[in-house]
């Protein structure tokens, strides 16, 4: 492996779990408000949007942007925005500790939407790895099941089977934008939101968290398709479940929501995972 290739790569891990970081505050941003899910989807992706847009004219890119917004950037849009709308409604519907566990299956949707279009195989680090992480799942989703959070649970998969489809379609064109898409699929929400909600009736004293959530949403979005084009779809799957064991952290700080011992044991064995699929990559 060149300094190049090395470089390339450490930048791509570094990304990708600052974004993993970032994500796993989703949960409390979402369920520490009252305003329902369409209402967080509305602000959280005007203010997304705003944020970017800002950012891009601060770095004198928007326009570099806009023309470099081709196909790939218009599935990863269709993509996102699909997620984003299973996303937040699945944490109104289930526990955060459950939507981050099912977020960890992405390594194996990924690496076999890769294999599949990319032709991509995984390394055997990263099967062992996955697997380890697959078995951590199989202990949380033990102590989560027969308490009715069958529908969150179920958009909590379909946002992770986007999330993997972004990632693979970043590998395949690099050179893909990475703003604007996050730009693109918060605005393409916005009128979807309107018609299924009411935005306007989020109380006040809700709308800094709701816009703050907008903002970290931004970082988290971009810094994960700049890393995600570096790295093989299932490395940056594999990472990104870093928000697995830290979700529930933060919502048992935060929140005072629960979190088994089945949780704990399983968040441990996938944290371990990844953390050595990493110190194993490196060598």
């Amino acid at each position: 492996m060149n300094q190049s290739t090395t470089t390339q790569r450490r930048s791509g891990v570094i990304l990708v779990v600052v974004s993993a970081i970032v994500f796993s505050t989703a949960g409390i941003f979402t369920n520490g408000v009252t305003t329902d899910a369409w209402g967080v989807i509305f602000w959280r992706g005007l203010a997304a949007a705003l944020f970017t847009v800002a950012y891009l004219i601060f770095k004198s890119t928007l326009k570099t942007e806009i023309r470099a917004f081709g196909r790939p950037a218009l599935a990863i849009t269709i993509l996102a925005s699909i997620g984003t709308a299973a996303f937040i409604p699945a944490f109104k519907l289930s526990s955060v500790a459950d939507v981050a566990l099912i977020y960890a299956s992405a390594p194996f949707v990924a690496a076999g939407l890769a294999w599949i279009f990319l032709k991509e195989a995984p390394s055997r680090v990263v099967i062992i790895a996955s697997i380890a992480a697959f078995i951590g799942v199989l202990i949380i989703v033990s102590g989560s099941l027969g308490r009715g959070y069958f529908i969150g649970n179920l958009l909590a998969f379909v946002m992770t089977v986007m999330m993997a489809g972004v990632m693979v379609i970043y590998r395949a064109y690099p050179a893909t934008t990475a703003a604007m898409p996050a730009v693109a699929s918060s605005l393409l929400l916005l009128p979807v939101a309107l018609l299924f909600g009411d935005p306007r009736a989020a109380p006040s004293s809700e709308m800094p968290f709701l816009i703050l959530f907008g903002l970290i949403f931004a970082i988290a979005a971009v810094t994960l398709a700049e890393g995600a084009r570096r790295l093989p779809s299932a490395e940056t799957a594999l990472l990104s479940a870093l928000e697995v064991p830290l979700a529930p952290l933060l919502a048992f700080l935060v929140l005072a929501e629960r979190t088994g011992v089945q949780v704990i044991f399983g968040g441990a064995i996938i944290f371990a995972a990844v953390v050595w699929s990493q110190t194993r990559s490196t060598r």
